[in-house]
């Protein structure tokens, strides 16, 4: 029998190698991600001291990844449901996107108590702003521009670049007192074109931790009402703040008690420790009813060609928590010792870097909350103590406090003091 012909494989015309013949050799190489870069070179380091303070997620005092007991607990309840792995719909589970609404609006919110907040669960927060910026690139009918704080988290750019939003800033940080400069936020808010999209941090401001006060968030809001502006918040941190859940969701329910129609995107990945899990939620406040449904619909539109519908598990998890009163309570109690360690790291650090006559003032180390610290290093600082002291953190100074814990945050107070005096 014949044996069948083998087609050759074609050699590359003469002169031409054949990745010149590749459909993408015209792609370039983009730029490493910062964060990430960091933990690459974490994992290379074998020396015993290292530290790690790129990574944006909570770790123990042992420095290990927690799971909070709530979450376990939540977990072997499912368990014993014998639930089914059948598709979401399209805007999500309800029992979940309903204690989120009530999470962040809380429980006396006038437009949950009229039915008019539209809300779909994400695929944690970074969904849920993409989700929010298709919509208003899609439908908000005064302006395709969005006004980001600077700095902001690195992501919020690409992501509404993405959604078809031109990107525009707005001043928020003084490096000089490393704090909040509200005289210029409220001097570029007021010039800002009326009826624009600008975006705040709900709390625990990312990568500064720099947050206003509560009489600031009235001034803005009354800035943002005179403007016209349309505020989007991005709350991916509440309850992780400052431990108090209220506390941290004042700023959006002043705007929405004030009349402001939000825009929200929230995050359970940082407040229940479900990093993986990608649980999230985005929510307009509408007028009515009627209109909320018509947005709801819309919705639905957006996303389901982005993915069709929403990951099951977490929002499971999530959902029994905040719908279990024991569990709430529980789940409360733990994220309120996430952030008490976090502020005890601070305080810890700042009576350090003073004891040992660091040059500088560092009460900014204290009076910023949250995950992460602006420290006010500058990036030949950070080099050196990543070259010297095996110490990483993004090249802006931002370190992740929760990096921080009992067994590490001597070396590290006495290693910023040396590099801050030249003698590391």
């Amino acid at each position: 029998m014949q044996a069948l012909a083998r087609p050759l494989a074609r050699a590359a015309p003469k002169g031409l190698s054949r990745a010149a013949l590749s459909t993408w050799s015209a792609v370039p190489a983009g730029p490493p991600d910062p964060i990430l870069g960091v933990t690459e070179a974490f994992k290379a380091d074998k020396d015993p001291r290292k530290i790690n303070l790129g990574v944006g997620a909570y770790r123990d005092d042992n420095g290990k990844p927690y799971v909070l007991s709530a979450v376990k607990k939540a977990e072997q309840l499912l368990a014993e449901s014998n639930p089914d792995k059948e598709y979401l719909p399209i805007t999500g589970l309800a029992d979940f996107t309903k204690a989120a609404a009530k999470l962040a609006y809380g429980a006396d919110s006038v437009p949950l108590k009229e039915n008019a907040i539209a809300v779909t669960q994400s695929i944690s927060g970074t969904g849920a702003l993409r989700i929010g910026g298709a919509f208003l690139a899609r439908f908000y009918p005064h302006s395709k521009s969005i006004y980001l704080p600077l700095p902001t988290w690195g992501n919020h750019i690409p992501i509404f670049r993405d959604s078809g939003l031109e990107v525009k800033t707005y001043r928020y940080f003084d490096k000089k007192t490393v704090g909040l400069d509200f005289a210029g936020l409220k001097e570029d808010l007021k010039a800002i074109p009326e009826k624009s999209i600008v975006l705040f941090h709900a709390c625990a401001h990312n990568p500064t931790g720099v947050d206003p006060t509560p009489e600031q968030w009235v001034e803005i809001s009354n800035i943002v009402k005179e403007k016209g502006l349309f505020p989007f918040f991005d709350m991916a941190y509440q309850g992780f703040a400052s431990g108090d859940t209220s506390r941290d969701a004042f700023a959006v329910r002043h705007f929405v008690s004030e009349g402001h129609q939000v825009a929200l995107s929230q995050s359970f990945a940082k407040n229940m420790g479900l990093y993986g899990e990608r649980v999230g939620a985005f929510s307009l406040v509408t007028k009515d009813p009627e209109e909320k449904a018509r947005v709801d619909s819309q919705l639905k539109i957006v996303i389901r060609p982005m993915y069709s519908n929403p990951p099951l598990h977490g929002a499971r998890i999530a959902g029994t928590i905040l719908g279990k009163e024991e569990l709430y309570k529980e789940w409360e109690g733990e994220v309120k010792g996430m952030a008490d360690r976090i502020i005890s790291m601070r305080h810890r650090l700042y009576e350090n870097l003073v004891a040992q006559g660091t040059p500088g003032e560092w009460g900014h180390v204290k009076s910023q909350i949250g995950m992460f610290s602006f420290t006010g290093l500058t990036t030949p600082q950070t080099k050196e103590l990543a070259e010297k002291a095996h110490i990483y953190m993004t090249a802006d100074g931002r370190i992740s406090m929760a990096g921080l814990n009992a067994h590490n945050i001597d070396y590290f107070s006495e290693s910023v003091s040396k590099v801050v005096k030249g003698t590391l």
